[in-house]
């Protein structure tokens, strides 16, 4: 008798079963799953043997082994701070927003009109921002504190004024009072750029004409607050802009950054309701000045209107994104972090002014009365003022005492130098916990401590905030602040905006290039496991035994999967990992006296990420043609690396190809580059088309960057979070990056560290390592196949109705492929048309004119099952008669459905329908939309409207119900 589980999860996360196989094999025209295999991969590649990976486990049982994981890491109370601080997460928030899949399975907001849910929470946390900071214009969240640190710094090098270049300013000043992970990415990113670093203290900078910018933290790594405004005055008269690293709870009660004559303010979401995680995913912040509102990295929400006249928000000033300004664009950020956007700016929505300040103010208190306590004690707080981070003299005589008695009450304590200690407290932080720590003192100096009422002690105290700075300002003024205080409310509100937005809890979106498959709910559970999510990023190791467990378990799944040695997490991007195995290449050629080599070829058809992320590594782009097939033209490589053989570095390739299609050619592509003296980057955007059947090893490449958002399912979150991990081969081992935290990551001769954390966004790697552990070799193998079959099952539906624009030899594609829709052009139709028509069916556009213009990329992942599939072909060849209604003059050239769409429930229930087309027709075109339509909030946003009025925080609700009335008397 068999005992083993029978439910397994390969079956809930591959979509079709045994019976609709069969039938989409016959759509497709082969005999089984193994034919259509072998004519879509190059047998050439294939791999022989399958993958050496742990046997699957249900869903049940990887549970309860990650339980047995969890129980190895020991959540001790951290007071060690340097950005990171333990919250509390309401509950309306963490089950609504950070456990709801109608929350993290929504896409980046491209298709604005479905996507206005999520905007409108990170315009409240732009508009957070803005009013927190002083400053004019937010971004919508960065990756974290220290990358967002480094935008600053690479933006104020590029906005250096003319007399600035003339003198070659080129050094940038950063106070040693900056936290230190942040310097050390600061580093990482300054060299290739060719900017000086310059770090010391405050007292002892002089600014010189050799300075265009400095960071200054507010307030500072050890506690103390700052009066940065002499300086920040004598920087700017002397043509040095200034960014400032801020605490958001910190200027609640501080004077903000903008008000004092920062030109940037930068800094984490994560203490507002975000768990720590053991490094991520937060959120940081990106705060500027209106006048440098171009030159600013990541993305910006911005409020617009829609065909109506009513108010619609949009991403705004696209055009500085790196997908069409490549090598010259501001940045290579390609995600954000909006769903930890979107939390902080619902815990300040919670919240409201008066509640951020009474959780600061209570914070401030608690460390006024630690301070008190320890003084009776006999010892001596150092921090003249400071908000929530004391800084204690302890002695070296007293010092290993207080670090035992410490280990023993499960506390851990930043131990600034010998003598020191640093103790940030948070709004965890009770009285007990209070108690707890003076004790420890206590002990470790010898004494006993006579338990009185702290908070009587308390009680009267000065506060420490320096009186020149208590901010004067209200910190959050817009109504949105003041409206959803009550659970009930919150709740709502919530709910009305999730309602507003289109997310995979849905319906499928068939996103090329982007692999929008299921986010398990067994895999997404555990990041909310306090054992997991309460962890300090910089807690000792001997308490994360169980997060180590995990990581090296991964590092050998990913190495193997990809035929690579080595493996780094730390990258927290799709980018950044592609920057830190750009890094890891130059690393290389300099150890080795080669660092001439800075050419990186790249084909034309590239994802925008590889050309900014080689200009942003210090290589020279030179671009690589792709023939009339859409495959890399193999003479004109051969051409460009022997032309530049003595410089060139690497060649950044995707496999299969950004079209689409596993390019017979890539062995030789590679050896291409390796004759030639180059290393082969391969970008892992499509490696969801490799698991189990090839690998980057396999065919040649020496590093792999792996976006664990596509392949491995973590979610995108709206637009963020993500994680991008790099895999190289043996020789580029010793590059991998550091972190000044811990010598438990990087390789000997390591790149300075690319994130602000040794693991990056160290929870939502736990996602991944369930998807691997659940599925097992098989498991992840036959997603690849069902995702390549699915890919097929709708090129073949559709063949007869719309042209694949590129396929392989055997007129198959790989996971995903490009829909021709240029030839519609000649009746009107564009392909924002057909994507806009799509939402009236009830679907996310797939990915839209790109890698070429006038198409649709489609992807359908092996998540979805053949009904959905059918449900969106059927769409696809109804919008074809749609089209060809205007062709044949049935329909009129301007006024139809598809130039008219998305339709509202406003506009149909409308006592003024002008169009010549029926109400049903725009709004029920399909029978079974009438079950459960989902509506679009808003008709077609005017997006040049929104550029040329660009409004980036929330305008004032009087605003809104002028525009409403506006738009009803235009339609009157």
């Amino acid at each position: 008798m068999n005992l083993e589980h029978i439910d397994h999860y390969q079956r809930r996360h591959v979509g079709p079963g045994p019976a609709e196989l069969e039938a989409m094999l016959r759509v497709v025209g082969v005999s089984s799953l193994d034919d259509l295999i072998a004519q879509t991969t190059p047998q050439s590649i294939r791999l022989d043997r399958a993958l050496d990976l742990p046997e699957a486990l249900t869903e049940f049982e990887y549970l309860e082994e990650l339980r047995r994981i969890a129980s190895k890491n020991n959540v001790y109370k951290s007071y060690i701070g340097l950005g990171y601080y333990d919250t509390i997460t309401p509950s309306v928030i963490l089950r609504n927003i950070f456990e709801n899949p109608g929350w993290y399975t929504q896409y980046t907001p491209y298709q604005a009109e479905i996507s206005q849910g999520r905007l409108e929470a990170l315009l409240n946390f732009q508009t957070m921002i803005v009013q927190l900071t002083g400053l004019e214009i937010s971004n919508a969240s960065l990756l974290d504190e220290a990358t967002a640190a480094a935008e600053a710094m690479a933006m104020l090098h590029r906005m250096r004024s003319p007399a600035a270049v003339e003198r070659n300013a080129n050094a940038f000043f950063v106070a040693d009072s900056v936290y230190p992970q942040t310097i050390e990415v600061l580093r990482s990113r300054a060299e290739p750029l060719g900017i000086e670093l310059a770090v010391r203290s405050v007292s002892q900078f002089t600014p010189e004409e050799r300075y265009f910018g400095a960071l200054l933290q507010y307030p500072c790594e050890d506690g103390r607050v700052e009066d940065y405004r002499a300086l920040t005055a004598e920087l700017k008269s002397k043509d040095i802009r200034v960014a400032v690293a801020a605490d958001l709870l910190a200027l609640t009660l501080l004077t903000p950054p903008g008000e004092w004559g920062a030109d940037i303010a930068i800094g984490s979401a994560q203490r507002f309701g975000v768990p720590m995680g053991f490094g991520g995913p937060h959120a940081a912040y990106f705060a500027t000045r209106d006048e440098f509102k171009r030159s600013m990295p990541g993305r910006l929400v911005g409020v617009s209107q829609d065909a109506q006249g009513r108010p619609a928000l949009r991403l705004a000033l696209q055009t500085r994104e790196q997908h069409i300004r490549r090598e010259k664009a501001t940045s290579n950020i390609c995600t954000a972090q909006a769903l930890l956007a979107i939390m902080a700016s619902m815990y300040a929505v919670y919240h409201g002014p008066q509640g951020l300040r009474g959780i600061a103010s209570r914070i401030h208190r608690l460390a006024l009365t630690l301070e008190a306590a320890l003084v009776q004690l006999g010892f001596t707080q150092a921090n003249r003022s400071y908000f929530d981070t004391i800084r204690v003299r302890v002695g070296r005589d007293v010092m290993p005492a207080l670090r035992s008695e410490a280990e023993n009450a499960a506390i851990n304590l930043r131990y600034y130098d010998d003598e020191q200690v640093c103790i940030a407290l948070d709004e965890t932080t009770s009285e007990w916990d209070l108690e707890a720590i003076v004790q420890v003192f206590a002990r470790a100096n010898g004494d006993h401590w006579v338990r009185e009422s702290l908070s009587e002690l308390g009680r009267g105290l000065p506060d420490k905030l320096p009186a020149e700075l208590k901010r004067q300002s209200p910190p959050l003024e817009h109504p949105v602040f003041e409206m959803y205080h009550s659970e009930t409310r919150m709740m709502r509100y919530i709910r009305e905006l999730e309602g507003r937005d289109l997310a995979l809890n849905q319906a499928m979106i068939p996103l090329g290039s982007c692999t929008m498959k299921l986010n398990a709910a067994t895999a997404m559970m555990p990041v909310s496991w306090p054992a997991f999510s309460r962890l300090h990023p910089f807690a000792p190791i001997d308490q994360v035994y169980g997060y180590l467990e995990v990581f090296e378990d991964l590092q050998q799944y990913l190495a193997e999967i990809t035929g690579l040695a080595a493996v780094s997490l730390q990258p927290n991007s799709g980018a950044q990992g592609e920057y830190a195995g750009l890094m890891v290449i130059r690393a290389y050629y300099q150890d080795r006296d080669q660092s001439v080599r800075n050419i990186a070829l790249i084909p034309v058809s590239a994802h925008g990420t590889n050309p900014a992320s080689a200009a942003m590594a210090g290589f020279q782009v030179q671009l690589v043609n792709c023939d009339a097939d859409g495959n890399i033209d193999i003479a004109d490589l051969q051409a460009k690396a022997e032309k530049f053989r003595d410089r060139l570095a690497c060649l950044m390739v995707t496999y299969p190809s950004t079209h689409g299609v596993f390019e017979e050619g890539i062995q030789r592509i590679c050896q291409i580059i390796h004759d030639n003296g180059g290393q082969v980057y391969m970008d892992g955007a499509n490696m969801n088309a490799q698991v189990g059947l090839t690998s980057p090893g396999r065919i040649g490449a020496d590093v792999c960057h792996l976006n664990l958002h596509k392949t491995f399912s973590i979610p995108h979150g709206g637009g963020g979070p993500g994680m991008g991990p790099i895999c190289v081969a043996e020789h580029l081992e010793a590059y991998l990056p550091g972190h000044p935290s811990t010598d438990r990551v990087g390789g000997e001769r390591g790149i300075p560290p690319v994130a602000a954390a040794p693991w990056g966004s160290a929870s939502i790697l736990l996602i991944s390592y369930g998807y691997i552990r659940m599925l097992g070799a098989r498991g992840v193998t036959d997603a690849t196949r069902y995702a390549i079959l699915n890919a097929n099952y709708i090129k073949s539906r559709l063949e007869k109705a719309y042209d694949a624009l590129y396929c392989g030899k055997n007129g198959r594609v790989a996971h995903e492929m490009i829909l021709d829709l240029r030839p519609f052009k000649k009746y009107g139709v564009e392909v924002e048309d057909v994507a806009k028509r799509l939402i009236d069916y009830g679907f996310h556009a797939p990915t839209m004119s790109w890698p070429v213009p006038g198409t649709l990329m489609i992807e359908p992942t092996e998540s979805e099952p053949k009904d959905e599939l059918d449900r969106f072909c059927d769409a696809m060849l109804q919008i074809r008669r749609e089209i060809q209604e205007i062709a044949d003059g049935q329909a009129d050239a301007t006024d139809n459905v598809l130039k008219n769409a998305p339709h509202t429930a406003d506009e149909a229930a409308s006592d003024h329908w002008k169009h010549p087309y029926s109400r049903e027709k725009a709004v029920f075109p399909m029978s079974g939309l009438r079950r459960g339509k989902f509506w679009s909030p808003v008709g077609r946003v005017d997006n040049v409207y929104g550029d040329r009025n660009l409004v980036c925080e929330c305008p004032p609700l009087e605003a809104y119900a002028e525009e409403q009335e506006l738009a009803a008397e235009a339609a009157r």
